[in-house]
Formats: C-alpha cells, sequence, structure tokens
C-alpha cells in the first residue's frame, strides 16, 4: 500500500474545481421525494447525479483531474482501468480536453459499455480489453501507465478526484434553503464520499453524513472498525459500482474523521429499493445508485421530522440484469423460496402437490424434474413465488404432512448459486 501523507480537501480547492466544472458537468437538481418524505415522516430530497451527461457522478472527479495536467502530461495522454461509470467519465473528459486516453476494461465487459465509453470518447480513446476481472484490467493499466509514461487517472485515491466529487456537496448546500440533518452518501472506493463529507464537516458541521456500502463489500465499515484501512479478499460483485476490495488509502483517512457512521444494505434490499424507484417514481438507476435511498429504511425513527438528502448516483444499469434484480428483491422479501421436492413416483402426484400443498396464490416460477424409473420416488427442484411472507411456514407445514418434503435451498449458498 502506497504511504501518503494526511491529505483533506479544503472547501477553497472544491470550489476551484467547481469553476473547471462549469459548462463541463450539469449542476444536477436536488428534488424533494413526496413519496419518501410521506414514508419517512421528514423532508427526503434526491440529489439526481443520474441525470448527469454520462448518468453519473463520475465525470465531476475524471474531469477535474484530466483539466489540471499541464504540458508534457496531457501530451503523452492519459490511461484508466474500469468496467463501467469511471470509464465513460474518462472518455467523455478525453473528447471534451482533446486529451488521448486508453481505456482498459475485462475482457468479460458487456458490449453496451464497451460502446458507451467509444460514444463517448469518440476519436479520442482506445479501449483495451484485458483479463477476467477489473484487477486484471488495473494491473495491465499500471503496467501501461510506466512504461509509456501516461498519466494514470485513478476512480477514487486521488486528490484532484476527491476535489471533483466534492462539488457535489457544494451544490447540496447551495440548494437547500434549511440546514439538513442528514445526507446519506454511497461508498465504493470512497471518493465521493471523501470530498463530499469534506465540504460538509467545513461548511455544515451538524449534518451528520451517512456512508452506505452494500453488505457484500464493506471495506470502508471494516476499515473504519480496525482503525486502518484493510483489504477484504472476497466480496459480493453484484452491486458493481460500489464492490471494492479496499477502499483508497486518502479516502479512508478523510472518511474515518467525516463520517458520522458507515452502514451496509443487504443486496436484496437494494434490488427492492431499485425496482420501487422505478415502479413508483419514474427513476431508473443502477444498484450502486439505489444505495442511498435503500438506507432510510434502517434510519426511520432518526429521521423522522427531519431534513435528509440521498445522492443518487448513477443510473447506468445493464437491462440484461433485471431478471436478476428482480429475483434478488424477491428473495431478500422472502417470497421467492426454492425447495427440493420430493414426488411419489406414481401418477397423479403432481396434481396432489398442485391442489393439496400449494396455496391459491403461490406461484410456481421454476420447475426441474427427470423420472427415474428404477426409484420410488423423484426429486424436482421448485421454485414458488408466495403472496406473502407469512405464507412460508403454512406450506412447509403441508409439503412435510403430505411427504412432499425434501430440502430447503434458500439457505444453501454452495447450492443457491446455480439458481440466482
Amino acid at each position: 500500500m502506497e504511504v501518503v501523507s494526511i491529505y483533506r480537501p479544503t472547501v477553497t480547492a472544491v470550489e476551484e474545481a467547481a469553476s473547471l466544472l462549469e459548462g463541463v458537468v450539469v449542476k444536477t437538481p436536488l428534488l424533494k421525494s413526496q413519496r419518501h418524505s410521506r414514508l419517512f415522516g421528514g423532508d427526503v430530497y434526491l440529489k439526481r447525479e443520474d441525470l448527469q451527461p454520462v448518468r453519473s457522478y463520475k465525470i465531476r472527479g475524471a474531469y477535474h483531474k484530466m483539466a489540471t495536467l499541464v504540458g508534457l502530461e496531457r501530451e503523452q495522454g492519459v490511461i484508466c482501468a474500469s468496467a463501467g461509470n469511471h470509464a465513460q467519465g474518462v472518455a467523455l473528459s478525453c473528447k471534451l480536453l482533446k486529451v488521448k486516453g486508453t481505456i482498459y476494461m475485462p475482457a468479460t465487459t458487456p458490449m453496451q459499455k464497451i460502446e458507451q465509453v467509444q460514444h463517448f470518447g469518440e476519436g479520442y480513446v482506445e479501449v483495451c480489453l484485458e483479463g477476467d476481472t477489473f484487477d486484471d484490467a488495473y494491473g495491465a493499466a499500471m503496467l501501461v501507465s510506466k512504461a509509456e509514461k501516461k498519466t494514470f487517472i485513478h476512480p477514487f485515491d486521488d486528490e484532484k478526484v476527491i476535489e471533483g466529487q466534492g462539488t457535489i456537496g457544494l451544490e447540496i448546500l447551495e440548494q437547500s434553503s434549511e440546514p439538513l440533518d442528514y445526507v446519506f452518501v454511497p461508498v465504493g472506493g470512497g471518493g465521493l464520499a471523501a470530498g463530499l463529507s469534506s465540504v460538509f464537516q467545513q461548511l455544515s458541521p451538524s449534518t451528520k453524513i451517512i456512508g452506505v456500502e452494500p453488505e457484500g463489500a464493506p471495506a470502508m465499515k471494516r476499515s473504519i472498525e480496525q482503525g486502518k484501512n484493510v483489504y477484504l479478499p472476497q466480496i459480493e460483485k453484484f452491486v458493481d459500482g460500489a464492490a471494492v476490495k479496499q477502499v483508497g488509502e486518502r479516502n479512508f483517512q478523510i472518511c474515518k474523521d467525516t463520517l458520522h457512521e458507515v452502514i451496509t444494505v443487504p443486496e436484496g434490499k437494494i434490488c427492492e429499493t431499485l425496482l420501487e424507484l422505478y415502479n413508483k417514481d419514474g427513476i431508473i438507476v443502477e444498484p450502486a445508485g439505489a444505495l442511498s435511498v435503500a438506507a432510510l429504511d434502517y434510519y426511520s425513527e432518526e429521521i423522522k421530522g427531519k431534513k435528509v438528502a440521498c445522492v443518487v448516483s448513477g443510473s447506468n444499469n445493464d437491462i440484461t440484469r433485471t431478471a436478476e434484480i428482480k429475483e434478488r428483491a424477491l428473495l431478500y422479501a422472502n417470497v421467492k423460496h426454492y425447495f427440493i421436492v420430493k414426488f411419489p413416483q406414481r401418477a397423479g402426484a403432481l396434481r396432489q402437490f398442485l391442489t393439496q400443498v400449494l396455496g391459491p396464490e403461490d406461484d410456481i416460477t421454476y420447475f426441474e424434474y427427470t423420472k427415474k424409473t428404477n426409484r420410488s420416488t423423484g426429486s424436482a427442484v421448485v421454485g414458488l413465488e408466495l403472496k406473502s411472507p407469512e405464507d412460508f411456514e403454512p406450506l412447509v407445514a403441508r409439503m412435510k404432512a403430505h411427504q412432499f418434503y425434501q430440502d430447503y435451498l434458500n439457505d444453501k449458498p454452495e447450492l443457491f448459486q446455480f439458481l440466482v
């Protein structure tokens, strides 16, 4: 780990970043959410960074970093590694600043994301596919950066990037007619949280800044708990915009002093919130973009009667993930269940299961069965969607009473991974 001196972004530095970003980024609206305000009994506002030209806040940090490059730094070009929003922010910055850029992405990156990067960068960027993971792409980009003396544009652990992301904090303060009690901010590598929380600490110290991480990638939470920047060898990568094995060292040093708390939200809850934002509010977000709003349920008592802002960080959601997002949301809501069902190998067994075991509103969503003629019973993997979580225990009781129950799969991750 690189040893860095203690760095704190000043308000002046962030204001200078805001000046450089004028005409490049959109001063995104801070919109009151009537639904969430009614739901939580306070004033809840959404900072809509999903409305940026690249559909995420990442353009702020990337452009600010690149705009401060001079001389040979610009002439020799820049390089980055990313499979998502940072790549698009760097690509657009390359085009606007007329700087050549090389963007490394894993070979597994969906074509839609590759095409978006090429679209924003036009003729100024070259996309290189390397390896199966982000770490593979990052390693290759770093080697080229050193060999060709190209400036590496880090997605979060960079002073200029942090200052650029901090401009969101300035905007929220400008747009708030009264002081805010809470701001919920998603945390991945920590650049956004570090920049925004630094601004609030200096200009609105009474505002509590709550960092929000996905449950499967709690790098910042663990680091603050242990008092050092820890590396997580294994993480759940579903919330790809906020799932990192280690946060930036600069960001950790800042956030441990400026964040009131860091909480984690289950991936299923994030999916549930994402679908609610789309179905009830008409807002399209990516999983990381739903993080801050998903956290409100965990602060429902604290935010009653309070003024609250949530940073909606981005909307670059891959439509091919919709089925998985819905599945995870249903599992979290405890209405989707998978079983191994033991069927007697006789005529009418399935009819008995349908009429005597399933409830009137239970829906079969998955069924896999192969008849084995040399056995008295055969096992089927059955997925069921229930109307209510309260229907689960009676369903299991009926399965056992009629001797259909063999095993429950939701709590067996080594098997469950093949279904979800």
